[in-house]
């Protein structure tokens, strides 16, 4: 497979007197606009501050083993991103199954939860305390409904909620279930009623009414990162430039333009610039060029992080599944994926198994501060409590750490991104882009769209407004508008430190 060239330091700069768009970020978003302009013969330089293209949807390689972080499926209905994906990949790009289910008590249990088949998995005893606490729920009068655990247990009982809602959803956001709230919970908790699926789970289920999700998607041979080294290769190939290990460290603006940006401690002048990287960063790098509303603004952005712990076991996959969602409020692994199904070629001893146990964490927590041993001893341990495997047959593992992986919304950040967006609108020359660029948690398909939007506007001469791009309106395995799930934010390590990290900084 192909990898990215870096380009040599003494290799001569800007060959054409016109100037360079400049493109920060070397992720999925910063890439599609590097390979759509260098395709169409524009000068254009991509800056990346790691040694490796794909940002948070990079494929990470340790002794031959390949690890996707988060698990990146490649499906939309946005054609132009899924030709563009093609168009990239060619024969590389498979089309995989598509399974994950929740793991409950040493069960497997249909994702989204399937009432009928939650009913069959109970078991006589539990299933006869659950339908109880739902009767008892159902005849009750609903009282407050501050928060998910009022929410939930309103509807389905208390047991149901302690089974299938608590621990997982503490997991994800890192507070209690009674510190979410109850208008979060009800947008997303929809279309299971339990009276309805025991009727199905033993009369049948009459017309098939049970929804499921796409049973396929594609995936890259080797995993997302081949698509972003590709890219990156053909971005070279066209005349652009790749540069590795040159983070952005001041953005210059004047007069409503970005006229210079420090790179590898080199000034380069562009024409345009498309930034994937995070808004409090763009706002920080700009320096006394953002008012200090602006400043304060992106100073009070959070982020929940997470890291991936990939273990090498000997002997047969753990379970069929591309990644299990872990129910258990026993052990801290919020998630486990199973390399092997997302593609064979991420494993290249048939005689292992290659998982990675996801852990979701804040920076600077108790998990992202432990050493990579200590994780990959915790790892061992859930593995085994978990029932999945022996601990002892775990031949070695591999920690990366994911920071800002999950932009976060609360009841504030609306303001935060509008105070930062005002600004933004008079910097003629600066589009933000992607996950981080917009602050907003969508998939890699949306990402590359803004990417895509933004080319445009460079090109044509078009006017898209990359802030109201939406791939969701057009897919997404139910519809999700940004909405804060906290009553009360917690506090994140990123409202204390600088807007703008040294390398150093970025890596501890």
């Amino acid at each position: 497979m192909s990898t990215v060239d870096i380009t040599p330091a003494d290799a001569p700069r800007q060959s054409r007197p016109e100037k360079p768009v400049a493109v920060l970020g070397g992720g999925p978003a910063g890439l599609t606009a590097g390979y759509l302009l260098a395709k169409e013969g524009r000068p254009v330089i991509v800056f990346e501050a790691e040694d490796q293209v794909g940002g948070i949807a990079k494929t990470e390689v340790r002794d031959g083993y390949r690890f996707d972080l988060g698990g990146h499926r490649f499906f939309t209905k946005v054609k132009e991103v899924d030709d563009l994906w093609h168009e990239v990949m060619k024969e590389e790009f498979l089309k995989r199954p598509r399974m994950s289910r929740i793991y409950w008590r040493g069960k497997f249990l249909d994702y989204p939860l399937n009432g009928q088949d939650v009913i069959k998995k109970l078991g006589p005893v539990e299933l006869t305390r659950c339908l109880l606490s739902y009767m008892w729920a159902a005849i009750t009068p609903k009282g407050r409904e501050d928060n998910l655990e009022q929410w939930v247990s309103n509807r389905f009982g208390k047991r149901l909620y302690q089974h299938f809602f608590m621990s997982y959803t503490e997991k994800v956001w890192g507070v209690p279930a009674s510190e979410v709230r109850a208008e979060w919970a009800a947008q997303r908790i929809k279309g299971l009623s339990f009276f309805s699926a025991a009727k199905a789970a033993f009369f049948g289920n009459k017309g098939n009414k049970i929804k499921s999700l796409i049973n396929e998607f594609h995936y890259p041979r080797f995993g997302p990162g081949q698509m972003w080294e590709t890219m990156a290769d053909e971005i070279i190939a066209n005349g652009g430039e790749v540069r590795m290990n040159t983070p952005i460290t001041a953005i210059e603006v004047k007069d409503g333009n970005v006229v210079a940006l420090e790179a590898g401690g080199e000034r380069i002048e562009p024409s345009q610039v498309i930034s994937s990287l995070p808004l409090r960063a763009t706002v920080g790098m700009a320096g006394a060029a953002a008012p200090g509303s602006v400043q304060a603004a992106a100073q009070g952005l959070r982020y929940r992080d997470f890291l991936t712990v990939a273990l090498i076991i000997d002997g047969d996959d753990l379970f069929p599944d591309n990644w299990i969602y872990i129910h258990e409020p026993g052990v801290e692994v919020g998630r486990i994926q199973n390399f092997r199904s997302w593609s064979p070629w991420m494993v290249p001893d048939q005689s292992k198994a290659s998982i990675g146990m996801e852990y979701f964490c804040f920076k600077g927590d108790e998990l992202w501060e432990s050493s990579d041993e200590e994780l990959v001893e915790l790892a061992k341990r859930e593995i085994e409590k978990l029932g999945l495997a022996k601990a002892s047959k775990v031949e070695r593992g591999f920690v990366t750490r994911v920071p800002k992986a999950y932009p976060m919304y609360d009841a504030d950040y609306s303001d935060r991104v509008d105070s930062i967006k005002g600004w933004l609108e008079g910097i003629s020359n600066l589009q933000q882009v992607g996950r981080n660029g917009l602050h907003r948690y969508n998939n890699s398909d949306h990402s590359m769209l803004t990417a895509m939007r933004a080319v445009d506007n460079i090109m044509t001469g078009s006017k898209h407004d990359l802030w109201a791009i939406n791939a969701e309106s057009a897919y997404h395995e139910e519809q999700q508008e940004p909405s804060q799930p906290y009553k009360r934010v917690p506090k994140t390590q990123y409202v204390d430190e600088p807007l703008v990290e040294t390398k150093e900084e970025a890596a501890a």
